[in-house]
């Protein structure tokens, strides 16, 4: 008798990547190990609802974010939010890969602990875990309590091993410490290429190259 095919795993890393940096790449490929993923896709948003819009044109910055994962195996650099009109409502990119994946899929959506404290303030953020789990990274320089909003939020869903998240297609929350935590800031980033200061070893060379031949960032 065959074996059954275990479910897919795929992994989701939004974010502005404004520019896309070695923190967010090295995040992607530990997330992958840690929760034995079969992918990541790392997806751009266009026009976030939640701060200010970025700096860079979103093609730009998929294009970056596409130099910047190079042949990494199973990275994926996802264009659908730039895809879509309107603000990038997560839950919106969700749906669209539970759509692609089908029903069994394990579906992880991951975000820094920063970002998960607004959690509560997300559109329609209980929508979320219809869709897939949530793994919350910490970061070496973020700790604070949780908003009674997000406690209610997360009530009865968190989990202690990625095993027992796996048991089901979505709804967990599992708390996630990544062995390097590079704790890169775009916004520092930006700041050093607007004031001609090194960015070395903390941008893939390849990103830097683009930068520096689009003069993307080398002003304020």
């Amino acid at each position: 008798m065959s074996q059954a095919v275990p479910p897919l795993r795929v992994g989701v890393l939004g974010g502005t990547f404004d520019p896309v940096h070695l923190g967010h790449l090295r995040s992607a490929v530990e997330l992958q190990e840690a929760l034995a993923l079969d992918r990541v896709h790392m997806i751009p948003a266009a026009s976030p609802p939640l701060r200010g819009m970025p700096s860079v044109a979103p093609a730009e910055r998929l294009a970056l974010l596409a130099l910047g994962i190079g042949d990494t195996p199973g990275l994926v650099a996802d264009p659908r939010e730039l895809d879509r009109d309107g603000p990038s409502y997560t839950v919106d990119t969700l749906a669209s890969l539970r759509e692609e994946l089908g029903g069994a899929a394990r579906l992880i959506m991951a975000l820094g602990h920063d970002a998960f404290l607004k959690l509560a303030e997300w559109h329609r953020p209980e929508r979320l875990f219809a869709l897939a789990h949530l793994a919350v990274i910490h970061r070496p320089d973020f700790d604070a309590p949780l908003s009674p909003a997000l406690a209610e939020l997360i009530a009865e869903r968190e989990v202690d091993t990625a095993e027992e998240m796996m048991e089901r297609p979505a709804g967990a929350v599992l708390r996630l410490a990544l062995p390097t935590r590079m704790a890169i800031s775009a916004t520092e980033v930006r700041r050093r290429l607007a004031e001609g200061r090194s960015v070395r070893y903390l941008l893939p060379e390849a990103v830097e190259q683009r930068i520096r031949h689009r003069r993307l960032y080398l002003s304020r």
